[in-house]
């Protein structure tokens, strides 16, 4: 716990005691209190007690170890691109995929003195490349740290006025800092999804619609990818995520991660990942969850 900034860490204490009390209820999440995966846990699970890590690691690390129900990972932001290297945390953890949740994100510039006192920002990377052209059109650096609410509470600590957090706007209450200026972003469309993490997927019943993620390895054969991908496009299941990835340093084994629509059990996509494992070395499905947002 020694890790966060000393103004939350009176926050985390209370919220881990909650979460052991309850494991079954508690969710995993990466951040200080106050971060938007925090909103986005309370967003998605109402009634559940939100458990703050310091790393995506530490995160996962709690639903193997039974501390956590599950946790609430972000992986993509509309305009900042991947978050969580998914394809590389979830397969070495044994966890699945069980939900996916939609955050809009607006941040909030949050320090102890006023904006013009304000030459430095300090944030998660993502949150400041989220606000890059804010930040240049006000002459203010940006400077990184492991998360945004986190930001706040370092922020909180040093009492530095030329340093500000850009952190959601409920941190600033949560920290004592005053509020600069509010509704921050580059562009109205900015969104982060979160995956939901836990130790056993639940079978795909009910009403959809569905989204299964896979990864892949193809064969190292020409024109593997456009062979290995073709039974997609033949029974007509939409893929709307591919994303190449390379393991081990080799430059050579390219791996994919892919998100497509349906469940196993769909005539379409079983045949689709028939066609996709004779073409590749190896297929791995890391979960099937009801869509949170209709693609296509």
């Amino acid at each position: 716990m020694t890790e966060f900034a000393a103004p939350a860490r009176h926050l985390v204490a209370a919220m881990r005691e909650a979460a052991a009390a309850s494991p079954e209820r508690t969710i995993a999440y990466q951040g200080a209190p106050g971060a938007n995966s925090h909103v986005a846990a309370l967003e998605a699970f109402p009634d559940g007690l939100p458990l703050p890590c310091f790393s995506f690691d530490d995160a996962i690390d709690a639903v193997k170890q039974g501390v956590a129900d599950c946790a609430m990972i972000p992986i993509e932001n509309s305009l900042h691109g991947r978050v969580a290297d998914i394809h590389f945390l979830l397969p070495e953890s044994g966890l699945v995929i069980t939900g996916e949740h939609f955050l809009p994100i607006r941040y909030a510039l949050m320090g102890t003195g006023t904006i013009d006192q304000v030459r430095v920002a300090t944030s998660h990377p993502q949150a400041l490349g989220q606000c890059r052209h804010w930040l240049k059109a006000h002459g203010i650096a940006p400077d990184a740290y492991p998360d945004t609410a986190g930001a706040a509470a370092l922020v909180a600590e040093r009492g530095d006025p030329s340093l500000a957090a850009l952190a959601p706007p409920g941190a600033a209450e949560l920290y004592g800092l005053n509020l600069l200026a509010s509704d921050i972003a580059d562009a109205d469309h900015n969104t982060t999804r979160f995956v939901v993490l836990a130790r056993g997927g639940r079978p795909p019943v009910g009403e959809g619609p569905w989204m299964t993620t896979f990864i892949f390895e193809v064969r190292n054969v020409p024109a593997a990818l456009y062979k290995a991908l073709g039974g997609f496009a033949t029974n007509g299941v939409n893929m709307t995520k591919l994303e190449s990835y390379q393991r081990s340093g080799s430059f050579a084994a390219t791996e994919f991660y892919a998100d497509v629509t349906g469940k196993p059990g769909d005539p379409g996509l079983d045949r689709a990942l028939e066609e996709l494992g004779f073409h590749s070395k190896w297929v791995r499905v890391l979960g099937t969850y009801r869509q949170a947002r209709m693609r296509g």
